[in-house]
């Protein structure tokens, strides 16, 4: 095993551990959205794609990366239908931050992700600050769904 997957098998854990023990909470933010999504029989749909993104940042700089996500990025994240699930900075990767976010399904997360990108409010943030060098120097994304065998999926 090496470290990206011990990170992520980890991360994922934490992650699918704070989702199904907070899913009422985060599931009650979207029931006027749910109210709207129903299938041909009736049942409403939820949303259940979960994106656990990583990036690493370069030397110094993580603390503008978390800068940049606390006054900028989670409210354009919502702006554009991504809702905002956990951030962490691992213990033993100072230069790290990973996230949760959520999507109703694969479609909505390529259209979120690619009004996000295009927004001109994104690109000013994104180029303000960078300015003394790039925050990030790779990301890593992996999308997730509950088993039919988790206790809140």
């Amino acid at each position: 095993m090496n470290r990206f997957q011990f990170w992520c098998g980890l991360a994922c854990g934490i992650t699918l551990t704070f989702v199904v023990s907070h899913i009422d909470t985060v599931q009650s933010g979207w029931a006027e959205e749910d109210k709207k999504i129903e299938t041909e029989a009736g049942a409403e749909e939820k949303p259940m794609l979960y994106e656990l993104r990583t990036y690493s940042t370069p030397e110094g700089k993580l603390d503008a990366l978390n800068a940049r996500f606390r006054n900028h990025t989670m409210q354009l994240f919502e702006k554009h239908g991504m809702k905002n699930i956990m951030y962490w900075t691992p213990v033993d990767q100072p230069n790290t931050l990973i996230y949760v976010i959520a999507h109703k399904d694969k479609d909505a997360a390529a259209a979120s992700w690619k009004a996000f990108i295009a927004d001109p409010e994104w690109k000013k943030v994104a180029e303000e600050t960078q300015r003394d060098g790039k925050l990030v120097e790779k990301v890593e994304s992996v999308y997730m769904t509950p088993t039919d065998y988790s206790p809140q999926g």
